[in-house]
């Protein structure tokens, strides 16, 4: 099953291993992409769907400094380059769009302020160009100031199709700024974007309108993370969340809905995948901590349509040859994982280079 095609919107996939959107911080000043970048990505081109690393929609939102944009003309041309290569070498890939909201840092983006649903830091430090420095305070986001978001996260995606992605996955998931508003722990608004579950959802829907009237429904997918406590993010109900979200989704008709299940942190726990399939009409992919017997299991039982592994894909760019033939993966190295060049990040050998 794993290996059977599938079709989510108007791309058919290969096979049902997606490589889950991984932040390596090796694009260039500016935030464009790189020949290096389309190497990667091209080396696993075998995933049935690679999803990119997060993608800026707009200036002035970086949380990791060395992320790219999709925001400027020189990015998409530059991205050109990685999508080009990727259908070279047979693959599909989508954009993951994004803005970062609190977790920017002025100091990543020449003093400009972070923005969030309601003035409240992320707890502890963060690295920037100048070396460890505690989170700020964000300063909270006007009503009228949310149109242009929308509109930054629809041009992301007409830029995304100019640049040749098969379609963009929208970034509603770990701590970032649809997140943050889905969620009551960092959403402590009033007003039409704050309060109940309806209104919390309100900017995400706001987004899907825009993009998927952009470049249409089925190329589009969305990210969540109902449970992730990582960028110090809790709910007081995630899987009345999730439920509703998943409820309110079905009417888009999406590309797929991708669920991560679990908590970087292991603060919080629930049984997410049951409660959406339940729910959920579209195509479900799920990811986080999947190993290949449990994923064929998970998808052989139609509890989820597809899996994405992260590190997996990082550490092995043929990573369905290695599950087809049952053979050792490699080990990822965790310290390469944001550090600049080809170090952990195009050297990872193959089985035919091992």
């Amino acid at each position: 099953m794993l290996f059977d095609k599938i079709k989510i919107g108007s791309t058919e996939l290969a096979n049902r291993l997606i490589m889950a959107p991984l932040t390596r911080c090796r694009a260039d000043a500016g935030h464009v992409p790189n020949a290096l970048m389309a190497e990667y990505y091209a080396q696993r081109a075998s995933a049935g769907l690679i999803i990119s690393e997060c993608t800026m929609v707009m200036p002035n939102t970086s949380a990791f400094v060395s992320e790219p944009g999709i925001y400027s003309e020189q990015q998409v041309e530059a991205w050109k380059q990685v999508t080009d290569k990727v259908h070279s070498a047979g693959g599909k890939i989508f954009l993951q769009i994004w803005h970062a909201g609190r977790a920017a840092h002025p100091l990543m983006n020449d003093g400009a302020e972070n923005v969030a649903p309601s003035a409240i830091a992320i707890d502890g430090e963060v690295h920037t160009p100048e070396g460890k420095a505690a989170n700020v305070k964000p300063r909270e986001l006007r009503d009228d100031e949310l149109s242009g978001i929308v509109a930054a996260f629809k041009q992301g995606a007409v830029n995304a199709i100019a640049a040749g992605f098969d379609g963009v996955e929208v970034h509603g998931a770990n701590g970032y700024l649809l997140d943050q508003f889905l969620r009551d722990g960092s959403n402590k608004r009033d007003g039409a974007y704050g309060g109940s579950v309806e209104n919390r959802a309100r900017l995400l829907m706001e987004v899907l309108d825009a993009v998927t009237s952009a470049i249409g429904a089925e190329r589009v997918g969305l990210r969540l993370s109902p449970l992730n406590s990582y960028n110090s993010m809790i709910d007081s109900d995630p899987l009345g969340l999730v439920s509703y979200l998943a409820e309110r989704l079905n009417s888009y008709e999406l590309a797929y809905l991708h669920l991560m299940r679990a908590d970087f942190l292991g603060q919080q726990k629930a049984d997410l995948v049951t409660s959406v399939r339940e729910v959920y009409k579209g195509k479900l992919m799920v990811n986080m901590g999947y190993s290949a017997e449990e994923a064929a299991k998970v998808v052989s039982e139609s509890k989820a349509d597809m899996v994405a592994f992260g590190t997996g894909f990082l550490a092995n760019p043929d990573l369905p040859t290695r599950i087809k033939a049952g053979t050792e993966w490699n080990a990822p190295d965790p310290k390469t994982f944001y550090s600049p060049g080809t170090a952990g990040y195009t050297d990872y050998p193959t089985i035919e280079s091992a």
